[in-house]
């Protein structure tokens, strides 16, 4: 096979085409202005959950209200897309804010001639109803920065400045291996390409069992944005990526370390909060139809495993230091 032919077969992220910056005194594009920007989710979406997890540890939910699209995605002129429905709670399948049904329109309000794909998260600016930006790498780390002043007392801080040249290069692998690595596995179409990226995805996971063995976080001793990027895969890896995706070499309940730290981060408050495991199975299983054509929904695993101790204080550390606080119950 050919490079051309194996690149056509393998799984690729379609590139962020919006990339305005909200900074807090709008030198690279618009201000940050409470209540003025919507964020569009999907709560079955781990790059959407990035941004729900910065948000509750920052405490920015009254800054930056949220909508949810609904899980299952909508058939429309030849693409699956996010929209709003009224079974998802959206008076006549609109956004009540925004006014759209199809999160598209807003990309459109942004740039009419645009035919690329549509994602979440997405930031939209309720004056003007344009979509600013879907660049979900980066957002999380403005929510940490440009937003600071509205921040709540105790915020933690996900970015450290002496540590950011390790979180990048650990987030950096993880993304290469385990957030896209379960895609490459799950969306591959040829034997030659699931092999590669399944064993890719394994081995990475066998690096970081270790990595977890000996230390409750993956860079230094509390939570950093390295933690909730890899932790959006793992709570999703035994619901939907091990039997939808076939990434069943083992189960995550199999790696004692990555099991306890899945389960210590999701007892955490501001992780096991943002998490809605039927919009998880509702998306994967009945909107891929192409691995799933019957859109047969999987029961389990059992949520209330999520809930049993992890052991993992013993590692020392904790979650925000002896300098931040947990935010508040939701």
């Amino acid at each position: 096979m050919s490079v051309q032919q194996r690149e056509r077969k393998e799984h690729k992220r379609a590139p962020l085409h919006f990339r305005t910056r909200i900074t807090a005194d709008g030198r690279e594009g618009l201000p940050v202005e409470a209540g003025r920007y919507r964020l569009v989710v999907s709560l079955a979406c781990p790059w959407a959950n990035r941004l729900l997890i910065a948000r509750r540890l920052f405490g920015l939910e009254q800054a930056i209200p949220v909508a949810v699209t609904d899980p299952v995605q909508e058939m429309i002129e030849g693409d699956y897309h996010w929209v709003f429905s009224e079974a998802n709670g959206d008076p006549d399948g609109r956004d009540r804010v925004l006014g759209i049904h199809a999160l598209r329109e807003a990309y459109l309000a942004a740039e009419p001639d645009y035919t690329g794909g549509v994602s979440v998260p997405a930031v939209v600016d309720t004056t003007t109803g344009h979509l600013v930006s879907n660049d979900f790498p980066n957002l999380t780390l403005d929510l940490g920065s440009e937003w600071r002043a509205l921040h709540r007392p105790g915020a933690p801080d996900l970015y450290p400045a002496h540590l950011r040249e390790e979180i990048d290069t650990v987030a950096e692998e993880v993304y290469q291996e385990v957030n896209c690595g379960v895609y490459h596995a799950g969306f591959a179409q040829s034997q030659e390409v699931y092999d590669r990226a399944v064993t890719k995805l394994f081995r990475r996971l066998d690096l970081l069992e270790q990595r977890l063995s000996t230390r409750r976080y993956l860079v230094g001793d509390r939570l950093t944005e390295a933690d909730v990027r890899l932790w959006v895969t793992l709570i999703r890896f035994d619901p939907v990526y091990h039997g939808h995706f076939k990434c069943n070499i083992r189960k995550l309940a199999e790696y004692p370390a990555l099991w306890g730290y899945t389960r210590d981060l999701f007892q955490t408050p501001g992780f096991g909060d943002t998490i809605d495991f039927e919009h998880i199975q509702r998306h994967y299983y009945a909107t891929h139809d192409m691995i799933n054509p019957t859109r047969i929904v999987a029961h389990g695993p059992d949520p209330a495993l999520l809930l049993t101790p992890h052991g993992r204080e013993a590692l020392g550390g904790s979650p925000f230091g002896p300098d931040a606080t947990a935010p508040d119950p939701v």
